[in-house]
């Protein structure tokens, strides 16, 4: 029997930050990192996070030369014993050409290694080369999806599974091992803007997070609304339906230092890193000031101004965590760093009170 891991101190809003690990020469030096000090750099990030009182700390997968991070659990599990306290999640698992067998057995191991701080993001991934790498075709992209995430949700369930399904061999009396130190693994579906897989994470019970990297939030509210239904129609409580924000972000002292200091890295980063090689995603410096703007996703600024973005989309969204990737485009590691402690000791405390005090005056309205 599975012992459930204590859940004391947990706070009602979570923050945290997730990183891909992609390589790009710095636009002021021209070194590019090597991919060693690149996982090293990553450990470290987590360390501070951990240290500075974060929530979570996620990594996401890529099949390139220009990211360092293939292997999702492998990095996790060097991190858990780097960390002590802190949450630690793919961001994302491409679900699509990976067997669920593998992922949980991998998550469970990161589970009990980090004594219950495992969970999984899911997702299809804007990136296609796992497809051809692993033998996978892309017109079964959304089935071999859906089929993954179901096969996943029952494993989670059942340490012996009778199962059968169209992409992988059946399951006869397997047992699947080992088991995760937490009763189940908590469970993230990843997306960007398809209302059917919001309504497919609320139909399941399970977490959403939601990828705004850029422009107005305001449009993924149907996204919200369709998961908190979706689940609610399926008998789901309201508490455990669970939404995350995720976009690209830096803070520095002032919004000029922020804006000064990131932009030259987030143009590199948006020239270099595309899911369509030779197509550009750059930004001028004009269109990256309406990115970074109050009611824009794009968490550039200072203390105070990110502050108020996330209450602003705590508005429109209600939700449980935010999540923004820092590091991006050859970002040096002290000024990632700096970010972190900005985010966890100026950011975080506002936020998480100003949501407590917003909960408990609608609670007071409502015993009236």
């Amino acid at each position: 029997m599975n012992n459930s891991v204590p859940q004391e101190n947990v706070p009602e809003f979570e923050f945290g930050i997730y990183t891909l690990g992609d390589i790009v020469t710095d636009c002021h030096t021209g070194q590019t990192i090597s991919p060693r000090q690149r996982l090293h750099e990553v450990i470290a990030a987590a360390k501070l996070a951990d240290e500075a009182g974060l929530d979570v700390f996620g990594v996401g997968e890529h099949h390139r030369l220009d990211f360092v991070i293939s292997s999702v659990p492998v990095v996790l599990a060097a991190i858990s014993q780097a960390t002590k306290r802190i949450k630690l999640t793919s961001a994302t698992t491409v679900l699509s050409t990976i067997d669920p067998v593998r992922v949980f057995e991998d998550f469970a191991t990161l589970d009990l290694l980090s004594d219950g701080r495992a969970e999984i993001i899911s997702g299809r991934g804007a990136f296609l080369e796992s497809f051809p790498l692993f033998g996978y075709e892309l017109e079964d992209y959304k089935k071999l999806f859906a089929e993954n995430l179901d096969l996943l949700l029952e494993l989670n369930q059942h340490e012996v599974m009778n199962w059968e399904g169209t992409f992988r061999s059946p399951l006869k009396n397997a047992e699947i091992a080992p088991r995760p130190l937490q009763r189940k693994l908590p469970l993230w579906v990843g997306i960007g803007g398809s209302a059917e897989s919001a309504e497919r994470a609320g139909t399941l019970g399970i977490g959403m997070a939601i990828a705004i990297l850029s422009g107005s939030p305001e449009p993924f509210q149907n996204l919200a609304e369709t998961y908190r239904r979706s689940g609610a129609k399926a008998g789901h409580a309201p508490e455990d339906l669970k939404i995350a924000i995720t976009s690209h972000g830096y803070i520095a002292k002032t919004s000029q230092q922020a804006l000064d200091e990131y932009y030259p890295y987030y143009y590199s980063y948006r020239n270099t890193i595309s899911p369509h090689p030779g197509q550009e995603y750059g930004v001028s410096r004009s269109d990256f000031g309406r990115f970074v703007s109050p009611v824009n996703t794009l968490a550039v600024g200072s203390p105070q101004q990110i502050i108020e973005k996330i209450l602003y989309q705590h508005e429109l969204f209600g939700h449980n965590r935010f999540m923004t990737q820092l590091d991006i485009g050859g970002l040096p590691f002290n000024k990632v760093a700096t970010a972190i402690e900005l985010l966890a000791t100026e950011v975080a405390p506002v936020v998480r009170r100003e949501i407590a005090k917003k909960r408990s005056s609608r609670s007071s309205h409502q015993e009236i």
